[in-house]
């Protein structure tokens, strides 16, 4: 069974991921990262490993963008 210590607010976990929270909301709102509610106050909860997990896919997507000049 999860604790809630396994989960974080809103704010928190914009912070992990260094995005700003409205960003963050958007990406809850169409799935991009899976949320919660806390049943007793309907706040928004992101799973720790759920933030890991995200952070790892995006660190595979993410292409090098440095090229290294040649001499012509």
């Amino acid at each position: 069974m999860p604790k809630l210590t396994d989960y974080v607010k809103t704010a928190e976990a914009a912070e992990i991921l260094g995005v700003a929270q409205n960003t963050l909301r958007k990406w809850a709102a169409t799935g991009k990262i899976p949320m919660h509610r806390n049943p007793a106050n309907g706040y928004r909860l992101f799973k720790r490993t759920d933030l890991e997990s995200f952070l790892q896919e995006a660190e595979k997507t993410i292409e090098p963008t440095r090229r290294v000049r040649r001499p012509k």
